[in-house]
């Protein structure tokens, strides 16, 4: 067993660990706080909402499907010189948060306005009729009544940053991809790379489990 795990230093793998982690925390937090208003907008301005602008949703629309459909690896180079600009390097975990942020929050953004779909169009129209404002509709019924789903948008987005997160490390992101690709691809150290993907599978289960339980909980049916 020894032989076979010759080549892992633990305390390099608990800070590719501890980096993976980070990532993940101050990219969702990031990605929700811009992707909710996003998909709130998006909804709002869409096909007979109580906003609807059409040319506006259009345009919108058709920016995060843009940004959703451009491939993480290019987008990871593509803003190498905005994240230098905004962190002052493009390498390790400060390095890898701005690409993280841009990638998923259209596709979160997307999930949140799918959710709010959801919610019955009666309980929106009886809430406006009683005189509530805008925002009173969304903090009060829509986001409320969506909360199930938005917590299963949550846990779809943080499983799709651990992906994200590993593919950082080709362009030195830091964190258990990065830990993959420059010891066990770069130095053919299959060890560490069975160890590293053995951990981000148990992170995704767990990201998973998490999820699934909120939902179960915060479920009215």
């Amino acid at each position: 067993m020894n032989e076979l795990l010759a080549n892992l230093d633990w305390l390099e793998i608990g800070q590719a660990c501890l980096d993976t982690l980070t990532m993940l925390a101050l990219a969702l937090g990031f990605t929700v706080a811009l992707g909710l208003p996003l998909g709130v907008l998006l909804y709002l301005t869409g096909k007979q909402q109580m906003h609807e602008k059409p040319g506006f949703y259009r345009a919108a629309s058709a920016l995060v499907n843009m940004l959703r459909s451009l491939p993480f690896i290019i987008l990871l180079i593509v803003m190498i010189p905005l994240t230098t600009l905004l962190t002052g390097t493009s390498l390790g975990v400060a390095g890898a948060i701005p690409p993280l942020v841009a990638g998923c929050t259209p596709f979160f953004g997307r999930l949140v306005e799918t959710a709010l779909r959801e919610v019955d169009r009666g309980l929106v129209e009886a809430t406006q009729a009683m005189g509530a404002s805008t925002w009173q509709i969304i903090w009060h019924t829509l986001l409320p009544e969506a909360r199930t789903g938005l917590i299963a948008a949550v846990t779809v987005t943080a499983i799709v940053l651990v992906d994200y997160t590993a593919m950082a490390g080709v362009i030195g992101g830091g964190g258990l991809g990065d830990l993959a690709i420059r010891f066990g691809y770069q130095r053919f150290q299959t060890d560490v790379m069975v160890v590293t993907v053995a951990l981000l599978i148990l992170l995704v289960q767990a990201l998973q489990m998490s999820g699934d339980r909120l939902v179960v909980r915060y479920s009215r049916r």
